[in-house]
């Protein structure tokens, strides 16, 4: 049966309803009227959904191939794409059984996640602690303890017995343990012959038994750390006993069908009541990649007994449930800047019954534990120059210090730089091109990733688009097209949303990829907003440019960047390349540090309480910085030489 627009909701609301979304195959079951944006979200069907179903972004469009349904009318689609029962998934009501296809640019695929291009940056910043920056002594430990038995000459109880056990191998001078634990410890302790594995875990100054098994479990004891991350989570499952990763897995973030941004999320769990909800989607993401390393490497889930985990402020409130609405709101307060270590089980979180789920701290609403777990693993604490760390992803978190001081501050610049809110921008996947060069001759050349057809325009491809067009005069320093420009004479047009420039042609395998005018400005905003940030903690600390011995690159999008393309656009100061570090995720380095040393943990906690944060929304000179960072590279060319000397070699002025 061919599709058909209904103008009428089935009278039957009890009747519910199969959905097929291909190329996937996953199917869902949903009562009548149910919009298909959440019948996505129920079959594990992540689709790009920016604004969180309000119906203003146009990014969750897909095509109805078959059965009833009711779309409310919008302007975001063609003439074209209606002909082609094209539909924005958040604005229609499935009325019968149907089938859906999901264009490859409008959905996210987890095979698509970038884990780290760069896997042996984690076992190097891990290995620090083998190298002496940490003593080599993780959170939680599972020890052979051997007692001698009681005697009528050794009176003393098995309670005091095991500890005495345990400080003779572990430095513990306030020790607790659980009441189960107590109750069943004489039997255990006896049908062992008093040799036992002990798996201790550290709670704040107090050293905690989680558990007392027969002496045989104390070579199995793995930990997981997590990067809670607003668009993925990953998750490494590590070794405790060797220090070691035995395997990683990642996934989509399935929070995202709420919101691209966790603000856009915060305000859907307010108006829905859906912070329950919230908090089920973040665990069961955890508990998934959980399980699928357990099950990968045949590992039982008791022998899981700690999980550290590092994210933005909001996520971590998310995980444990605390309430993130004053996170949005003035003067943006958190719940909890530093969460003492509790049961995983009690957020429901499938390790070991008893246990630990540690979270690193973080210093602001807007400053969260993976910038803590940043600058633990790059060492900016411990320099005696001055380095900045950078992390762009869905927000721009900047840092600047060295082991006298810390200043951070947040700008919401990264989501363009994501393909958020660019017209055929796209995440990292399949497809997007990742890499684009203007050439002499006014061609352009592009690489995609996967080297197949090209979908859209990742951040990468983005920032290479944006100082291309800048160094070869098609557009000018406020990012206006310029209309005389020889390369625009065929490529230049009048869109539906404006002047855009042909970047691919319409092909047999691929749709026409343009970039806007109101892209530019939406990229040259994003990139004002970091470069801005940086510029007050800059001045506020009186740092100048050839004061910085290092810059470091934090996150996926940093993994790809092109550096000098970078300084081109003046997201960056304009300081000699090699000075420019990418260092891949450091959050979830920063995590795994953390599980391998108690000492790690102190100096994460030591971090984020010496940092000083720059609210940038109530900061007297950060609209004017932004204001100054709002050309290209800047109104101030006395702060890129660089670009100008670059400019003035390619007839660029």
């Amino acid at each position: 049966m061919s599709a058909t627009i209904l103008t009428d909701m089935a009278k039957d609301k009890k009747k519910k309803w199969t959905v097929h979304f291909e190329p996937s195959g996953l199917k869902t079951e949903v009562p009548s009227g149910t919009v298909l944006l959440e019948a996505a979200r129920k079959a594990g069907v992540y689709l790009t959904s920016i604004c969180g179903g309000d119906g203003y972004c146009g990014k969750c469009k897909v095509i109805i191939d078959d059965g009833q349904f009711q779309s409310r009318p919008t302007t975001l689609l063609t003439p074209e794409e209606i002909r082609q029962n094209t539909v924005l998934a958040c604005q229609t009501k499935v009325l019968s059984d149907m089938t859906v296809t999901v264009p490859k640019s409008h959905a996210l695929q987890v095979s698509q996640i970038l884990m780290d291009t760069d896997a042996h940056r984690f076992s190097e910043l891990a290995g620090e602690v083998r190298e002496g920056l940490f003593e080599f002594d993780p959170l939680v430990q599972k020890n052979c303890v051997e007692m001698s038995p009681p005697t009528v000459q050794d009176h003393t109880a098995d309670h005091e017995r095991l500890y005495l056990g345990i400080r003779e191998q572990t430095d513990a001078p306030i020790m607790q343990t659980g009441f189960r634990i107590l109750q069943k410890l004489p039997d255990v302790l006896r049908e062992a012959d008093y040799k036992v594995a002990v798996t201790i875990g550290q709670r704040g100054g107090t050293t905690e038994v989680i558990e007392v098994e027969p002496s045989c479990r104390c070579v199995t004891n793995y930990a997981v750390a997590v990067d809670l991350g607003t668009t993925t989570v990953v998750a490494h499952l590590m070794d405790l006993n060797k220090g070691e990763t035995i395997d990683t897995e990642a996934t989509y973030n399935s929070q995202i069908n709420f919101g691209e941004d966790y603000i856009r999320r915060i305000i859907y769990a307010e108006e829905n009541n859906a912070f329950d909800e919230m908090q089920n989607r973040i665990v069961q993401d955890v508990n998934n990649l959980i399980v699928t390393l357990a099950e990968r490497q045949r590992i039982d889930l008791q022998d899981i007994t700690a999980i550290v985990c590092a994210g933005n402020t909001a996520m971590v409130h998310f995980l444990l449930n605390l309430d993130p609405t004053r996170i949005r709101r003035e003067p943006y307060i958190a719940s909890a800047s530093w969460v003492p270590p509790i049961r995983a089980a009690e957020v429901g979180v499938q390790i070991n019954k008893r246990g630990l789920l540690y979270c690193l701290p973080s210093v602001a609403a807007y400053v969260g534990s993976d910038i803590v777990g940043g600058v633990l693993t790059t060492r900016i604490y411990t320099q005696k120059g001055i380095s900045l760390f950078v992390d762009i992803g869905t927000n721009g978190e900047v840092v600047l210090g060295n082991r006298d001081w810390l200043t951070c501050a947040s700008s919401s610049a990264g989501p363009a730089f994501e393909g958020s809110g660019v017209k055929h921008g796209m995440r990292a996947g399949a497809g997007a091109i990742e890499k684009l060069t203007v050439l002499d001759d006014g061609s352009i050349e592009y690489k995609t990733i996967g080297d197949t057809h090209p979908a859209g325009i990742c951040g990468s491809g983005l920032l290479d688009t944006l100082a291309e067009l800048f160094m070869n005069g098609i557009i000018d320093r406020t990012g206006r097209f310029k209309a005389n420009a020889p390369a625009t004479e065929s490529r230049l047009t009048e869109g539906d949303e404006g002047l855009q420039f042909q970047l691919v042609p319409p092909g047999n395998e691929h749709q026409e990829i343009v970039i806007t005018q109101a892209d530019i400005e939406n990229l040259v905003r994003s990139k004002a907003g970091v470069f801005a940030a940086i510029r007050v903690l800059m001045e506020s600390t009186q740092t100048k440019v050839e004061d910085l011995d290092a810059i470091y690159l934090a996150g996926g999008f940093g993994n790809f960047l092109n550096i000098r393309q970078a300084v081109t656009v003046g997201m960056l100061p304009d300081v000699p390349l090699e000075k420019i570090h990418f260092v891949g995720n450091t959050s979830i380095a920063g995590a795994k540090t953390v599980l391998l040393s108690r000492k790690a943990l102190e100096a994460a906690e030591k971090i984020a309480k010496s940092m000083t944060y720059f609210d940038l929304m109530s900061h007297a000179k950060y609209m004017d910085e932004f204001i100054r960072a709002s050309f290209l590279p800047h109104t101030d060319l006395s702060l890129f030489p660089s670009v100008i000397l670059a400019a003035g070699k390619v007839g660029q002025g």
